[in-house]
C-alpha cells in the first residue's frame, strides 16, 4: 500500500471498488469509494435494514507488546485500560497535555502483553509518532497498519449474514468483544463487535494481502438479505444520524473530550495518563463550551463550517462541525460547538446557511437509535 509522495495511497481493496463501479475521490491521502452505482441513499438505507460492508482498511493498527504495554497505553489514553480483559476493547481518546485530542481510539487487550490501538486514517503518522514519544521505551510498538486489512460488517442482518462464513461463535460476542484467530470464509481473522454507523455489526481484520478474497465473500454473503458496499457518503450520513463524532471535524487537537460530550472515557483515577491535569482542571472550572446536535426547524442543511449564532442575531458563537440530511430520521441535522450557557437541549440556534439565518433546536441524544430486539 505505498505510494509515491504527494499521491493517494491505496487500500488493498482499491481494484474491487474500481470492479463495482465506484465513484473514488482523495480522501485524506487515500483513494477511497465515496459510493457505489446505486448511491448513497439507497446503501444508507441497505445499511439500516440489512448489512452494509465497508472499506476501512485506510485506518491505522499499531501493536504495543510487553511486559509494560497496559502500563504504555495506559499513560497515553484516558479511559480505564486496567479494567480491560482478554478479548474485550473499549472506545477512548488520546490528549494534549492542554486536554485537546491527538485522536480518538478503539484499544483491544489481546493478552496482558499484547494491545492493540486503531488509530484514525488521517493520524497515523501523527499517533505513532506521538506514542514513541511518550512511552516508546516501555514496550515494543509496531506499526502494522499497512499490512493489515479491515472490513466492516454492519447492520440489522450482519450476524446472520456473517454467520454463514465462519464458526466463530458471534451470539456470544457483546459489544466491543472480540476474537483472534479465527476463519472467516477460508481466511485468518480477527472479528470484533464494533462499529461506526449505530447498527449492530462487526469488523473483520486480516491480512493484506487476503482482503479481496475476503471482502468477495462478504459482499456475497450481504447481497442475499438486501445488503451491499458502502461508501464514504453513507459512511457519513450513518455516523452522524448516531451522533458518532468525526476526527478532524468534531475533534481535533483544539477540543477536549469535556467539550466534546467525551466525559465518560475520561477515568481520572485509572492513572496518571497524558492531560490527566488539565482535563481534572476543565472538569472543575466547567467547560466554557460544548459540542450539540441540533434538527434544522426550516428548510436549509448545516454544512461543515457554517456560523452558529444566538437567537439574538449579532456575532457568531460558534460553528457546525457536522451536518447532513438524516435520510433515516427523515430531518436536516447537525452538529456544532456552542457556549455552555447555550447547550441546553430544547434550545435554540440560528445557523447561517450561506446567508440565509435558518432556526434550529438542540436535541439530546443520538439522532437515530436502532431498534433493540423485541421493539419496534
Amino acid at each position: 500500500m505505498t505510494a509515491s509522495q504527494g499521491e493517494p495511497r491505496k487500500t488493498p481493496l482499491y481494484e474491487a471498488h474500481k470492479a463495482l463501479g465506484a465513484r473514488i475521490i482523495d480522501f485524506g491521502g487515500w483513494w477511497m469509494p465515496v459510493s457505489y452505482p446505486s448511491g448513497i441513499i439507497d446503501e444508507h438505507k441497505a445499511c439500516r435494514s440489512a448489512v452494509g460492508i465497508f472499506d476501512v482498511s485506510h485506518m491505522g493498527e499499531v501493536h504495543f507488546r510487553g511486559p509494560r504495554a497496559a502500563e504504555a497505553v495506559q499513560r497515553l489514553v484516558t479511559n480505564a485500560v486496567g479494567k480491560l480483559t482478554d478479548g474485550h476493547a473499549l472506545y477512548t481518546v488520546a490528549c494534549h497535555p492542554t486536554g485537546g485530542i491527538v485522536d480518538d481510539l478503539i484499544v483491544y487487550r489481546v493478552k496482558a502483553d499484547h494491545f492493540l490501538i486503531v488509530v484514525n486514517a488521517g493520524n497515523i503518522a501523527k499517533d505513532v509518532a506521538w506514542f514513541r514519544q511518550n512511552v516508546g521505551t516501555w514496550c515494543d510498538i509496531r506499526d502494522a497498519s499497512d499490512e493489515t486489512a479491515l472490513i466492516s460488517f454492519q447492520g440489522p442482518k450482519a450476524q446472520s449474514a456473517l454467520a454463514a462464513l465462519t464458526r466463530a461463535d458471534l451470539a456470544s460476542l457483546r459489544a466491543f468483544d472480540f476474537v483472534t484467530d479465527v476463519d472467516v470464509a477460508g481466511v485468518r481473522s480477527w472479528v470484533a463487535r464494533t462499529g461506526y454507523t449505530g447498527e449492530d455489526g462487526f469488523e473483520v481484520f486480516c491480512a493484506a494481502g487476503d482482503a479481496r478474497r475476503l471482502w468477495d465473500h462478504l459482499v456475497e454473503a450481504a447481497s442475499p438479505p438486501g445488503g451491499k458496499p458502502v461508501g464514504l457518503g453513507a459512511r457519513d450520513t450513518l455516523r452522524l444520524e448516531a451522533r458518532l463524532s468525526l476526527y478532524g471535524n468534531d475533534l481535533d487537537d483544539n477540543t477536549s473530550p469535556l467539550e466534546a460530550g467525551l466525559g465518560w472515557v475520561v477515568k481520572p483515577e485509572s492513572g496518571d495518563f497524558i492531560g490527566r491535569d488539565a482535563l481534572m482542571a476543565q472538569k472543575a472550572e466547567g467547560p466554557r463550551r460544548k459540542l450539540v446536535g441540533f434538527v434544522m426547524l426550516g428548510r436549509g442543511i448545516a454544512r461543515h463550517g457554517y456560523p452558529i449564532h444566538d437567537l439574538a442575531g449579532g456575532a457568531a458563537v460558534g460553528q457546525v462541525t457536522s451536518g447532513t440530511t438524516g435520510l433515516t430520521v427523515e430531518k436536516n441535522i447537525g452538529m456544532g460547538y456552542v457556549p455552555t450557557r447555550m447547550a441546553e437541549p430544547g434550545g435554540k440556534l440560528v445557523v447561517d446557511c450561506r446567508g440565509k439565518m435558518i432556526e434550529a433546536e438542540i436535541v439530546k441524544g443520538p439522532f437515530y437509535q436502532r431498534p433493540r430486539e423485541g421493539k419496534k
